[in-house]
């Protein structure tokens, strides 16, 4: 079971991680993606900081299994929130959307069952 957990949390914070450095260095693609589900360019940082921090608290949940698991927990709402937006706007390309979302629920599940 801990290769599962240790696979799919490392997994989570490669793809959260690469997303907060695009985010926080203003990389094309999370404005484009910003402007196909009409959110203002100001949120990009703060959403490039929330992604950081969440996998920042992936790693620390390492050895403080709690914070993984409200990191891990997070990460889920925050991609929920990001599948509203896109519906919201009735944008359908759900495909990286759904890579992100995937790794992080599987990063919780392994989480909750691990510990």
């Amino acid at each position: 079971m801990y290769a599962a957990y240790l696979a799919c949390t490392l997994l989570a914070v490669a793809l959260t991680g690469s997303a907060a450095i695009a985010n926080v260095i203003g990389h094309a693609y999370p404005k484009s993606q910003a402007d196909k589900v009409r959110v203002d360019h100001k949120w990009i940082l703060p959403f490039g900081l929330l992604l950081g921090a969440g996998a920042a608290g992936l790693l620390a949940g390492l050895a403080v299994p709690a914070l993984g698991l409200l990191a891990a927990a997070g990460l889920v709402i925050y991609f929920l929130g990001a599948l509203v937006a896109h519906l919201r706007v009735h944008d359908l390309s759900l495909g990286p959307w759904s890579l992100y979302f995937g790794a992080c629920a599987a990063a919780l599940v392994t989480t909750i069952a691990y510990r």
